[in-house]
């Protein structure tokens, strides 16, 4: 409780873990709501354009929360993690750059047009401001997720001075690993997305508003269900392939592994025993964990005590259960949308309490299996904070106390508390009032 990396390192946990609640909605929703305005122009859905309408006020409300809780990121990269700033600022303050330059400012402006300016704007051109916002959303997201695929997996750069600096552009900002996270990332954004939208629209359909819920129910039940499988196929899997191949501690550590083991089996549940480097209690799938990583049942997957132990993840505990409980959502979330979607295909989902209760309570679960993910990414990652290049110990602030760090951190969660309770009032009275045709 002493260790000032221990403080940086929870502080910038809780306040990323926090804010990331918000963009990820804002990311599907953006996406969800062009669809609903392309099915009203392009059908004069009169529905689809009163769901439009409603989920970009919510969508709103969404980003101003999440402005306020991103702020104090930008200022912890120079009190807590001024080493770390100063040694890589030269790569990846480039794309956080952009990120502001190009992309936010592309994506606020144009939200003040799209909720206030559909009357005058017109129905294409208002289409047109939804889908530069729904652009600027998601460019914002590519530049932060490169930044983050650097500090995973380091190329396009150069050492010059003890300071990286961009050497090739082009392969740091198109890095593979970028690619397939970048994907990961926002398919897992429409599902929050997804599941919001129906169970807000399951929620309105028990209350008996089945006709103003229709169309929220049906997009949230169709673009969960495409989201949910885009999840697991093809980008889960090209992200567990380029994880074998280029951080193999990470998943040994994932997975329980802590021999080397040919044909080597996939844990469903188990207890790590990391003292004993044992899985306990696991219940296991022959040869599968050889096949995902690998494509081969015949590959070894090498094992925990396979490396040196100072390149062991910290926390493996927490990054295996992390891993196991992400992964197991993302299993129910298919099952749910697929029983959603046959009843939806039947014409009598609106009619099934029991599926209808499930998706409205449903609705926190994505957020948790979010937060599950990036938990995976990041405790995956360490010891380092630049994965082979610049460990997390050697990236932090030392003229800055644990002490300063615990004050200013109990700060934070009184002041996103107050946005908390701020966020659900608002949404919660535009859910009251529903969509307005």
């Amino acid at each position: 409780m002493t260790d000032p990396l221990f403080w940086h390192r929870l502080q910038f946990g809780f306040t990323v873990t926090f804010h990331y609640l918000f963009p990820q909605l804002t990311m599907g929703l953006a996406l969800l709501a062009l669809l609903f305005k392309i099915r009203a122009l392009r059908k004069d859905d009169q529905e689809a354009a009163a769901a439009a309408r409603f989920w970009l006020r919510v969508l709103g409300i969404n980003f101003a929360i999440g402005v306020a809780t991103g702020v104090p990121l930008e200022f912890q990269f120079g009190t807590n993690w001024s080493r770390f700033s100063a040694f890589s600022g030269g790569v990846i303050g480039q794309t956080l750059a952009m990120e502001g330059v190009f992309a936010f400012f592309l994506e606020s402006t144009f939200l003040g047009l799209v909720i206030y300016g559909e009357k005058k704007l017109g129905p294409r051109a208002h289409l047109a401001a939804v889908a530069a916002l729904f652009a600027g959303a998601w460019i914002s997201g590519y530049f932060i997720i490169v930044t983050n695929a650097f500090m995973q997996y380091p190329i396009g750069h150069s050492l010059e001075d003890g300071k990286l600096q961009i050497a090739d552009f082009g392969a740091f900002v198109l890095s593979p690993w970028a690619m397939w996270e970048y994907l990961h990332n926002m398919s897992a954004s429409v599902v929050t997305a997804s599941f919001v939208v129906a169970g807000v629209a399951a929620f309105w359909t028990l209350e008996g508003r089945a006709r103003e819920a229709a169309a929220s129910l049906r997009m949230g039940v169709v673009a969960g269900l495409v989201s949910c499988a885009l999840q697991l196929f093809p980008t889960g899997d090209r992200q567990g392939k380029m994880l074998a191949e280029h951080q193999p501690v990470a998943l040994a550590a994932m997975e329980g592994v802590f021999r080397a083991e040919k044909f080597a089996p996939l844990a469903i549940i188990g207890q790590p025993d990391v003292a004993g480097q044992r899985l306990e209690n696991p219940v296991y799938l022959p040869g599968m964990l050889s096949f995902l990583a690998y494509g081969s049942f015949g590959t070894t997957v090498r094992g925990l005590s396979d490396f040196p132990s100072d390149q062991w993840p910290d926390q493996i505990e927490l990054l295996y259960y992390a891993y196991h409980v992400m992964v197991g959502l993302g299993s129910l979330f298919i099952l749910l949308m697929l029983a959603a979607a046959f009843r939806l295909w039947r014409g009598t989902l609106a009619r099934s309490r029991g599926l209808l209760w499930s998706l409205m309570l449903a609705i926190p679960f994505p957020y948790v299996a979010n937060t599950a993910g990036w938990l995976v990414a990041e405790l995956g990652r360490q010891p380092w904070l630049v994965y082979g290049v610049l460990r997390t110990a050697d990236g932090t602030s030392p003229r800055v106390s644990a002490g300063d760090v615990a004050f200013t951190t109990l700060g934070f969660a009184g002041f996103y508390a107050l946005l908390a309770i701020l966020f659900l009032f608002l949404v919660g009275r535009e859910i009251a009032h529903g969509p307005r045709t």
